[in-house]
């Protein structure tokens, strides 16, 4: 603790309320540490992180059609299978953030490997060597094993760092804000959107700069340019560590839940008493000192209160023991089994995104995507579309829906979390329906001009796409930012960045599950003559893919809404400490929203 912050001791509600700490776990003053001043450093960060992640992202299907000269199922896959594996490692990252290292080390380690990933990467496009030569006519030599060795290598190094960067960095930011102080939590309910600006900023220079430079001047400049701005980002980031709030890690959450679980089948007969004060419970003072928040016992999902059970003789036997839990680590169990049947219906709408920068971007190849005579857009461009129009719908959304609608509904977000992203799955819905409608017009006007023959790129515009980006865009605006603050919202408060992973596994699994269906939907109808996806896609029915894909949201839907009907938000009584005086001062969290 600093000099200044000893000399203010005394001003006991200058100190933060929620156990935040500064890197040698002393508590912090809220007027030293934290808030937007925090914050700004590690938006610079997400800003570049993005950026760069997008800028491989955007335009990689392109990247290994035309330079490894991979075909469109193969590429589209191989895009998914990595993006899902960007999204999967997440949940290592959470695990040791919360086990062992603390969501800042965690998130230093994790950036390292990030940079090292983007560095191989750029060599993977400059060196000839490691590219293969291109191609003669019709004929394209396929990638060596080395040049596929270091790409993709390049690729999963980079998706492995993310495991350590991407469930942290959006919890850190969060974490600048006291849940206990009103002016404060009214920021962090704020946060999730402006930091989905950031985001969005760095992917529009992404998909608009980042990707006419790979088309039109060079590869090594592409890649190298976000090789070198998260170089500088991640100093900036080191740069305000003397800023930020810390949350000591709190032990692993899959630890403890399976213990939960564990002690609870091994005392199925066990009877559970009426009084829920007679179950294992430790002293609040053992949770102050330890700055951790105690949780009262609920009826929901009643079986694991058994694991909470006192032993025979009604002895508080140590919660370490395997068969007994306190009823804090049962209802941490409760909070994060009660998200996993939503987590469920998000595999879906990811698929669904996964296809913008798959599908939507080789069809925009098959277009005219010239302006004027000497310049021409590059297919994957229009995925800047996405992001304007989910940068300015947040913006509306934020500072004019929210202040209108909270009158009416008293809520402080406006609606509720499940209700924005119910909108989003609806409009996911007009989104796929939209693009099976494009495409089946796209394709007639190939056939009329017998393009779907020769391959040939047809006259007609690459913005007769545009619908389909922009209602994507409208879509993420509801249900991506909603997606990312309901389960960092409802994850118990010592298992943060299990939640904020658990929204990224959502992607994780979209993507694969995007492999899947186009290989298993590809096989089926090649088998029988009449292959939906092909190298060329003037003589497929991609159109029907789009509309398969609508059915499989409409469903989806369907089952999110039945789920989400039933789901009761989080209320959970919190105590915590005057850090200074140690006095005990009880603290209730925010009353739970109404059913979405």
């Amino acid at each position: 603790m600093s000099a200044m912050e000893k000399g203010e001791q005394g001003a006991v509600a200058e100190y933060t309320q929620d156990g935040s700490v500064d890197m040698r776990g002393n508590p912090v003053l809220r007027s030293k540490r934290g808030g937007w001043t925090a914050c700004s450093f590690i938006v610079v960060y997400e800003l570049v992180e993005r950026m760069a992640y997008y800028g491989i992202a955007s335009n990689l299907v392109i990247y290994l059609t035309d330079k490894l000269h991979q075909g469109t199922v193969e590429a589209s896959n191989n895009v998914t299978n990595w993006s899902g594996t960007v999204f999967l490692t997440p949940l290592l990252g959470a695990y040791v953030a919360d086990a062992y290292l603390g969501r800042y080390w965690t998130f230093v380690v994790g950036s390292a490997i990030y940079l090292m990933g983007m560095v191989l990467l750029t060599l993977a496009v400059s060196l000839p060597v490691l590219k293969p030569p291109p191609c003669d006519g019709s004929v394209c030599p396929r990638a060596s094993a080395l040049q596929l060795g270091v790409y993709f290598g390049g690729l999963y190094i980079v998706a492995f760092g993310n495991g350590g960067t991407k469930p942290n960095i959006s919890t850190i930011g969060a974490d600048q804000f006291d849940e206990f102080d009103p002016r404060e939590k009214m920021h962090k309910l704020s946060f999730f959107n402006w930091w989905m600006i950031t985001i969005f900023v760095g992917i529009l220079f992404s998909s608009t700069v980042l990707v006419y430079l790979q088309d039109n001047i060079s590869w090594s400049i592409g890649y190298g340019i976000p090789t070198l701005g998260l170089m500088i980002s991640i100093s900036i980031f080191l740069a305000g560590t003397k800023l930020y709030r810390h949350k000591l890690p709190q032990g692993s959450p899959f630890t403890r839940m399976g213990k939960v679980i564990a002690a609870a089948f091994s005392k199925w007969r066990v009877p559970v008493p009426a009084d829920a004060k007679e179950l294992h419970e430790l002293e609040l003072e053992s949770y102050t000192k330890k700055r951790k928040f105690r949780m009262d016992s609920t009826n929901a999902m009643k079986f694991l209160n058994k694991a909470a059970v006192k032993n025979d003789d009604g002895s508080g036997s140590p919660a370490n023991k395997w068969n007994l839990c306190t009823v804090t680590q049962v209802e941490e169990t409760k909070q994060i089994v009660k998200l996993v049947p939503l987590l469920v219906t998000m595999f879906v709408p990811c698929t669904l995104i996964a296809q913008t920068n798959t599908l939507f971007v080789k069809q925009g190849t098959t277009m005219n995507r010239h302006m004027g005579s000497h310049f021409q857009i590059p297919a994957a461009s229009l995925g800047a579309f996405v992001t304007l129009t989910m940068l300015v719908a947040v913006v509306v959304y934020d500072r004019i829906f929210v202040k209108a609608v909270r009158h009416y509904t008293k809520n402080p977000r406006g609606i509720t979390i499940l209700t924005r992203m119910g909108i989003g799955l609806v409009l996911q819905v007009v989104t796929m329906a939209t693009a099976s409608v494009i495409e089946n017009r796209r394709l007639d006007y190939a056939r009329s001009h017998g393009l779907d023959k020769t391959g040939g790129q047809l006259s007609l515009t690459i913005f007769v796409l545009l619908p389909q980006f922009v209602l994507m865009g409208l879509a993420d605006a509801f249900l991506v930012v909603g997606k990312i603050e309901f389960f960092y919202d409802q994850a118990p408060e010592s298992m943060k960045s299990l939640g904020t992973a658990m929204s990224l596994l959502a992607y994780g699994v979209g993507n694969i599950l995007s492999s899947f269906l186009l290989s298993l939907v590809t096989r089926i109808t090649s088998e029988r003559g009449n292959a939906w996806v092909t190298n060329n896609l003037n003589a497929c029915h991609l159109d029907y893919y789009y509309a398969f894909l609508t059915v499989l949201a409409a469903v989806n839907f369907l089952a999110f809404a039945a789920i989400s009907s039933r789901y009761r938000y989080r209320a959970e009584s919190t105590e915590t400490i005057d850090i200074v005086m140690g006095v005990q001062v009880e603290k209730a969290m925010v009353q739970p929203e109404p059913k979405a």
